[in-house]
Parts: C-alpha cells; sequence; structure tokens
C-alpha cells in the first residue's frame, strides 16, 4: 500500500469509527504513536490522516492530541461516508438529502421563473416537453430531468444553492445503485406534472412553479422508499445503524 493510499486508508477507518459512536464527541482520540502501531503505519501517514478528519470537520487538533468535534459542525463531504456504511444506505439519511436536495431545486426554480428572460422561459419549456410523456424510456426520463434542473439551476443565479445541491447529489446517487431495479417512477404521475410546469412557465407563474416542484419532491421521496421497501422484502433489513440518530 503506497503511503497516500495508507493515510487515506486510516482516515476511512477513523472517520468510520466516530460516524458508529466508537469515539463519541469531546472524546480525545488515541495518541499518533497508537495509531502508527494500531494500522502499522508511520507517524507520517498517522498526522496526514488526522488532517483529513480535520478537514471533514469530524476532529480537532490542538496541543496535547485531538478530540472528536460534533457531527452538526462536520462538513458536506462527511455525507459520502455516512452514505456508504453498509450494504445499503441508511433509508432515512437518504429521505433527508433528497428532501434538502428538492428544497434547494425548488427555491432555485421559483427565482429561475422571475428572472429569465423569454429566450430563457422558452428553453425551460422545451426542456420539460420529454417529461409530458409517461412512456419515456427510465434513461432518457433521467437525463431530460438532470438537463432541466441543471438548466434552471444556473438561471436561477444562486451559486451557493447550485454548489450545494451538486455536493450533495455527488454523494448521493452512487450510493443508491443497490436501488437500481426496485425504484418504479409513477410516469403517468411525473407526466402530469410536467404538463402542469410547462404551463406555469408560460404564464411565469411562479407559485405555481414552486407548488409543482414541491409535488415533484414527494413524488421522488416516496418512490424511494417504495424501491427501499421492496429491496428489504426480498434481502432482510441490512442497514447500518443512523449516524445521523
Amino acid at each position: 500500500m503506497t503511503a497516500t493510499r495508507k493515510h487515506e486508508d486510516i482516515a476511512d477507518r477513523l472517520t468510520q469509527d466516530i460516524l458508529v459512536g466508537q469515539y463519541r464527541t469531546g472524546e480525545r482520540l488515541p495518541s499518533e504513536r497508537d495509531l502508527a502501531a494500531r494500522f502499522d503505519a508511520n507517524r507520517g501517514a498517522v498526522r496526514e490522516a488526522m488532517k483529513k478528519l480535520e478537514q471533514l470537520g469530524l476532529a480537532t487538533i490542538a496541543q496535547g492530541g485531538a478530540r472528536v468535534a460534533p457531527l452538526s459542525e462536520a462538513s458536506l463531504d462527511v455525507i459520502g461516508h455516512m452514505l456508504g456504511m453498509g450494504d445499503l444506505p441508511e433509508e432515512n439519511l437518504v429521505d433527508q438529502i433528497m428532501q434538502v436536495i428538492s428544497n434547494l431545486i425548488t427555491l432555485a426554480a421559483e427565482a429561475a421563473v422571475n428572472r429569465a428572460s423569454d429566450e430563457e422561459l422558452s428553453k425551460f419549456q422545451q426542456l420539460v416537453e420529454p417529461l409530458t410523456h409517461s412512456r419515456l424510456s427510465p434513461e432518457a426520463h433521467t437525463e431530460a430531468r438532470f438537463a432541466l434542473i441543471g438548466a434552471m439551476m444556473e438561471a436561477s443565479g444562486n451559486l451557493v444553492c447550485q454548489l450545494i445541491a451538486r455536493s450533495l447529489l455527488m454523494q448521493l446517487v452512487p450510493s443508491m445503485k443497490p436501488l437500481e431495479g426496485y425504484a418504479e417512477l409513477d410516469m403517468e404521475a411525473y407526466a402530469c406534472h410536467a404538463r402542469e410546469l410547462k404551463a406555469a412557465l408560460n404564464q411565469r407563474d411562479h407559485e405555481a412553479v414552486r407548488g409543482i416542484f414541491e409535488s415533484l419532491s414527494q413524488l421522488n421521496r416516496d418512490t424511494a422508499r417504495q424501491a427501499f421497501s421492496k429491496l428489504k422484502s426480498q434481502v432482510g433489513p441490512r442497514l447500518p445503524e443512523a449516524a445521523s440518530s
């Protein structure tokens, strides 16, 4: 194992230890010497691992050692670690992430409608059009959704909203692979909402746009819950303990 990989491995294992509660908030982490012995590593690799924990916001390093920081003070990047703590991501955590992403998208969509030029509104309507058809393939439907959301995010002018949503999506999407084949989106319901969205865009009705995106959010979250339920009914509950509970 290379030196770079060694410190990453140490950081990943300590991160998991913290997230499962082996080390609790305020507790002192083992010394560099003890960690070097545990992981059969040199102290330089341990120091690099601790720096990574500090960057994640999971530990505070001061003279005399490192202590576990409150999870609520961690960076967004820790979510990817939380999602990967088992064969399946933790269902409640997935729902929380989906809810936050949906709220960000709704905020951006409403802002985009308020500030969009007629040309941009026309582009939005063109991007919505494929979604008005209930027989779209799942792959084409996903591509069309992301194209629409991306355009509206950009048009919103809200960079913070874009960055947070992108960070969460990049961490969430890979963790949802085990649910592929179990998620069955109600295409007719989605098509109905898409037709409503097209009409709302035509009238620049930002309140209606907000309501439609809220409905789409609920539809997506319900789809994820049903996928979890179907998978668990076949393989049994294999979810890790919720680090956020």
